[in-house]
């Protein structure tokens, strides 16, 4: 089953433009389900950059405005958007001229992905 994941990730991954990395990730940043393009920078895939959205995630929930979902940075060559599924997490890599709408478009059809994903990550 994991490679038909794999397989329908890399899929979603052709479909936009300039989008280098699909990487479902636990809370802790550790890789669960990815698909990669070869252009991807090995430093956004590292756990300890990951599992940054957490700790931003915590401190956004803070500001009174409720749960935070998705957090986008924009960097000079590249573009992180990172979505809160707990107890996983969504994360997007592409470059900076990617159009981010279609990126963010993609997050009802990697849902079902997500629902059977967290079954065995509850159950570990």
């Amino acid at each position: 089953m994991a490679e038909e994941m794999k397989k329908y990730l890399k899929q979603l991954l052709s479909k936009v433009d300039n989008l280098l990395c699909i990487l479902i990730t636990d809370r802790d940043g550790v890789p669960i389900l990815k698909a990669v393009n070869e252009k991807c920078p090995e430093l956004a895939m590292r756990p300890n950059f990951l599992t940054t959205f957490a700790m931003a995630t915590d401190q956004s929930s803070k500001l009174g405005q409720g749960r935070n979902k998705t957090i986008i940075c924009m960097y000079s060559s590249y573009q992180v958007i990172q979505m809160n599924k707990l107890p996983l997490i969504l994360n997007f890599v592409a470059t900076a001229d990617c159009n981010t709408g279609h990126i963010l478009s993609l997050e009802p059809l990697i849902e079902p992905l997500l629902g059977e994903l967290r079954g065995a990550v509850i159950e570990s």
